[in-house]
């Protein structure tokens, strides 16, 4: 599927931590991260199909986590988000 591919959470930058390792091990974030993980998005409805023209769509599971980060923050609008 031709998704927009993210950046590797674990791939070093010029400095030398990556962006995992900015994390807390607490942090929301990877309890998000876990969850989509966990379930299984075709089953659960999401349209896994794309069309192939114009510019590439974003992961469902992306987006998931993105509007689950946004409730966790208070943050209901997409123009914040």
């Amino acid at each position: 599927m031709k998704f927009i591919q993210g950046t590797d959470r674990t791939q070093l930058a010029l400095f030398p931590t990556c962006l995992d390792d900015s994390l807390e091990f607490d942090n929301e974030t990877r309890l998000i991260d876990l969850f989509v993980n966990s379930i299984d998005l075709t089953s659960s409805g999401f349209d896994m199909d794309f069309i192939d023209n114009g510019r590439p769509a974003y992961h469902p599971g992306d987006l998931l986590r993105l509007f689950i980060y946004g409730y966790f923050c208070y943050l209901w609008s997409g123009t914040f988000l």
